[in-house]
């Protein structure tokens, strides 16, 4: 039996139009497959709304995270008025986002009055609602269409760690539980709609699996249920050769391998979740990512591909990073032993990549600051990491500022000498702090001054557009 999982992000979920094509693209793939799952993110912007209650509640600002929750239920309310629901239907759905919202101000006035117990799990609380919402919404609007649906909780389905704010899900239990409470409803050709993005402990304490973790979600689920093909519908034509918003000429990309989706979402692409990739590698599960806006566009194919080296450059990415520079050489490894407790303290990641550079008198170390940390990680880790550097190495004069990593990725990047030479040269004068090839062969990363990123990405763009011509 043939089994598609299909996950829908907050630019569907959020407007009606979106809605719209969510249910049109439902109803067309119900009777292809055999059994159908559908993952939902919380819509856009309400997971910042959440998280900004959750930091009011902590310092008992009171009527900052109750006008939080009053403007949560208008959005919601007016979304559901917009919709083609019957009386029964909206009515039942308008008293399930009301009691939602109820229990999330009732744990909001928890926090509040005891800002000093507050525990991640109770805003890890807070944040899931978003999901919850939405996940009640679709599910609604499938069933006023003669779809047999029901929402649920992934809380009830995903069994993760306790990193609360960068969770990762225990497969093997997870599978345990879909297989008892999940794919029983799947063979009555139910289709469920799960909530993106959260978890439980075993204990049943919620968790989150990071920004962008309904892409997350997605994979493992389609894993658990040894799913055919995932789709991930956004509001791009699929993964692109650059950010849209900072290259004009991005274009999309017909196909990618495993590794190259993987470098791009680690380095900056932000329209699949970094992790999601792995699990999907292991099993061979095809992944595609595609437009809910433009269905008929077949998006982007991701699967295990032979190496092609005419293939040449796809795309580049940019993020953030943490450099750190001191006027000495030396042994790096306990300096980079104290990053990463930072790194994990403030952003639940560990330092999974990090570039290094030596001379004889100088030491330079790059660490990446992934897209899931949220807007304020780089200025937070960059004082908490200045204190401790001057902590433990007093002597040692470590400076620490934020930089750009610019990643051009593609098929065995490392083996086309005259690739990486056309990169470098498009780079002209651009001030290279360091580099480095990725040992998987698909990537070149370049470091810049934070200043010079927007430029040398807009360089290494342009010898993707001169390749295509």
């Amino acid at each position: 039996m043939t089994t598609l999982v299909m996950k829908f992000g907050g630019s569907a979920v959020g407007m009606t139009i979106g809605l719209t094509q969510l249910l049109s693209i439902v109803l067309h793939e119900q009777d292809r497959w055999g059994r159908l799952l559908v993952v939902v993110s919380a819509l856009d912007g309400v997971t910042d709304n959440l998280l900004e209650a959750a930091h009011l509640a902590q310092l008992s600002n009171r009527r900052g995270y109750r006008r939080i929750v009053a403007n949560l239920r208008q959005r919601h309310l007016a979304l559901i008025e917009a919709l083609p629901l019957g009386v029964t239907e909206r009515t039942a759905l308008q008293a399930d986002i009301d009691q939602m919202l109820f229990d999330m101000l009732t744990l909001c006035q928890s926090m509040s009055d005891s800002p000093d117990t507050v525990q991640p799990d109770m805003i890890n609380g807070v944040v899931a609602i978003g999901e919850k919402l939405a996940a009640r919404i679709v599910a609604a609007l499938l069933r006023q269409n003669q779809l047999r649906s029901v929402a649920i909780d992934a809380t009830d389905l995903m069994i993760t760690d306790n990193v609360f704010g960068n969770a990762t899900p225990n497969i093997p239990l997870t599978r345990q539980r879909i297989t008892q409470n999940l794919l029983p409803m799947l063979d009555r050709r139910i289709i469920p709609v799960i909530t993106g993005f959260i978890g439980s402990t075993m204990t049943g304490k919620t968790t989150v699996l990071g920004r962008g973790g309904s892409d997350y979600t997605a994979s493992v689920l389609g894993v658990c249920i040894d799913a055919d093909e995932i789709w991930i519908w956004t509001d791009v034509d699929g993964m692109m050769s650059a950010d849209p918003n900072q290259i004009e000429a991005a274009h999309s990309i017909p196909m990618l391998s495993y590794d190259e989706t993987a470098e791009l979402a680690y380095f900056g692409a932000r329209i699949l979740h970094a992790r999601m990739i792995e699990p999907l590698r292991e099993r061979q599960i095809v992944l595609r990512v595609r437009n809910v806006f433009k269905p008929q566009q077949p998006g982007t194919l991701i699967q295990k591909t032979a190496p092609d080296v005419s293939n040449g450059l796809k795309a580049v990415t940019s993020i953030q990073g943490l450099a750190l520079t001191a006027q000495h050489s030396g042994a790096l490894a306990p300096v980079a032993a104290l990053i990463d407790e930072v790194l994990f303290t403030i952003t639940g990641s560990h330092t999974d990549v990090m570039i290094s550079s030596q001379s004889s008198a100088h030491s330079f170390l790059c660490f990446i600051i992934p897209t899931s940390a949220g807007q304020d990680a780089a200025h937070n880790l960059q004082l908490e990491s200045e204190e401790r550097l001057l902590e433990h190495f007093p002597d040692a004069g470590w400076s620490v500022r934020a930089v750009s990593v610019i990643t051009a990725i593609g098929t065995q990047i490392g083996q086309q000498q005259r690739l990486i030479a056309d990169l470098l040269r498009a780079l002209g004068s651009t001030h290279i702090l360091a580099m480095a090839q990725g040992p998987g062969g698909c990537s070149f990363s370049i470091v810049t001054e934070l200043e010079d990123g927007e430029q040398a990405l807009m360089h290494l763009h342009d010898v993707i557009l001169h390749g295509d011509q």
